[in-house]
């Protein structure tokens, strides 16, 4: 199927980080960064277009101090086992960075069939092999198991982090190996910071797809690409082959900067969609990570004939 389907993008503003997920309920939730980095949102719609317009529930919002009291980043809902989960990063306050590059990751649990409503229970920290900055997490079942991928600086790997997958003994502790499956190495990998980060899975023809994000979130930030075969052993990292290339990049004669951080959902007629963001200016004034105008976009993923995915080029905006 290739309607060509097209959304008016972009489709949230100033939402960084974004992560939809299409429930059996028949609703498209969202949550994303707020540029504000102190809370938790998650709306709903019936469809894709319908998230511009939606009323974001406030989830969580963050401590005045303590590890979970600054920057908070990338959240992801998941459901899992009859119950909704948030994944999310946050650092701690402190006087000179407010936190910056000490972040661990946490989550949250729901019970409520709906997750705009009911209670977000906070699970704790999920720990890892070490205490060092990681982020960006995020969950997928395959053949009974619960995996959790996320982003991780290994205090003995020079570089700002790597991709890493474990098993989970449920969905906020994770079991038995922690492997290393991509690490910074080519040099659209490296442009300002030397980072693997923000991974999303997508499992189609055979294959586990992962997407990540690399280098600064200027207008360097790009999406790089690994699979593995769906019955390889997926916490062995000669399972894993990256893309040498960048699969999706910023356009200049699409006025498209550092596309990133996506995630993946499939639209109502069926397609499998590419949700992103990005800015439609290439100069920022000051860090990046404070520019607030990471928006949130959307189009239809296409797939080459050896079925592999074609991210083709970010859109440009649409003519409001």
């Amino acid at each position: 199927m290739n309607t060509n389907r097209e959304y008016s993008n972009p489709l949230v503003e100033q939402r960084a980080d974004p992560w939809v997920y299409k429930h059996a309920d028949g609703y498209y939730y969202f949550t994303a960064s707020v540029p504000e980095y102190d809370r938790i949102e998650v709306r709903r719609s019936e469809t894709i277009e319908g998230l511009t317009e939606a009323v974001p529930v406030v989830a969580w919002r963050k401590y005045e101090t303590g590890p979970l009291s600054a920057n908070i980043w990338a959240p992801e809902i998941h459901y899992i086992d009859g119950k909704w989960y948030i994944y999310f990063a946050a650092a701690r306050t402190t006087e000179t960075n407010e936190g910056l590059f000490d972040h661990r990751m946490f989550a949250l649990e729901n019970e409520s069939a709906n997750p705009l409503e009911g209670t977000w229970v906070e699970k704790g920290q999920v720990k890892t092999a070490w205490e060092s900055f990681a982020l960006d997490a995020t969950t997928f079942q395959h053949k009974g198991v619960l995996y959790y991928v996320w982003a991780q600086k290994d205090p003995e790997i020079p570089g700002n982090s790597n991709l890493y997958i474990s098993e989970m003994s449920n969905p906020w502790t994770l079991t038995g190996p922690q492997t290393m499956i991509a690490t910074p190495e080519y040099s659209w990998e490296k442009i300002g910071f030397s980072v693997n980060e923000g991974a999303a899975v997508l499992r189609r023809n055979g294959r586990i797809f992962m997407s990540f994000s690399a280098s600064a979130t200027d207008y360097n930030y790009c999406m790089g690409l690994l699979y593995a075969d769906e019955d390889s052993d997926l916490l062995d990292a000669a399972s894993w082959t990256k893309h040498p290339e960048p699969v999706f990049k910023t356009s200049e004669e699409n006025g498209q900067y550092g596309p990133g951080h996506n995630s993946f959902t499939v639209n109502e007629q069926g397609e499998d969609v590419l949700i992103y963001h990005a800015r439609n200016y290439k100069e920022i004034t000051g860090d990046p990570l404070y520019d607030p105008n990471r928006h949130t976009r959307a189009q239809v993923l296409h797939w080459n004939e050896d079925g592999t995915p074609n991210f083709g080029l970010p859109v440009k905006d649409s003519s409001k």
